[in-house]
C-alpha cells in the first residue's frame, strides 16, 4: 500500500514517499530537500547555485539536519518512530569530503536509539536533484 508524506517534498519521480507491506515501511530515497518542495536548487538547505550551476554556498551539515528532519516526518506521517528503523542506506556524492561529518552527526541522531539499524553508505556520482545526502530507511511498524 502507498503511503502518504504531505509534510516531506515532494518525490522526484512517479513513486511514493513510502510504502506498507506487512509491519515494514519502505521509505524511498529522499534527501534534505525543504518540506513540500518541489526539485530545485533553491528549495535545498545551505545551497546557492551561481546562473552556470556551480556552488556559491554549501553546507553540508545544514543538508544532514535537514534529510533527518525529512526522514522523521516521513515516519511519523506513517505511523513510525525513529526508533522503528532497522536499515538505513546512505548516499553521499562526496565521501571523503562528507563521511566524517555524516558520522558525527549520525551519530547524535541515533545516540538514545537501541538496538540501532543496520547501516551502509556509498558514494554516487551524483543524485538527482543538486543535494549532497540522500536517505532511504527500512522501519519495521508498532
Amino acid at each position: 500500500m502507498d503511503s502518504s508524506a504531505s509534510n516531506a517534498p515532494q518525490p522526484v519521480g512517479l513513486y511514493p514517499a513510502a510504502r506498507k507491506v506487512g509491519n515494514l515501511l519502505f521509505v524511498s530515497g529522499i534527501g534534505p530537500r525543504l518540506p513540500k518542495s518541489a526539485p530545485a536548487a533553491s528549495s535545498v538547505p545551505g545551497l546557492a547555485l551561481d546562473a552556470a550551476g556551480n556552488y556559491q554556498s554549501f553546507d553540508f551539515e545544514a543538508q544532514v539536519h535537514s534529510v533527518m528532519a525529512n526522514v522523521r516526518t516521513v515516519l511519523e506521517e506513517n505511523g513510525a518512530k525513529w526508533s522503528d528503523l532497522v536499515d538505513v542506506t546512505v548516499f553521499l556524492t562526496d565521501m571523503r569530503r562528507d563521511f566524517s561529518t555524516f558520522n558525527r552527526l549520525y551519530a547524535e541522531y541515533f545516540a538514545d536509539v537501541n538496538p540501532r539499524p543496520c547501516r551502509t553508505t556509498v558514494e554516487v556520482g551524483a543524485l538527482p536533484t543538486p543535494i549532497a545526502v540522500e536517505l532511504k530507511v527500512i522501519a519495521v511498524l508498532p
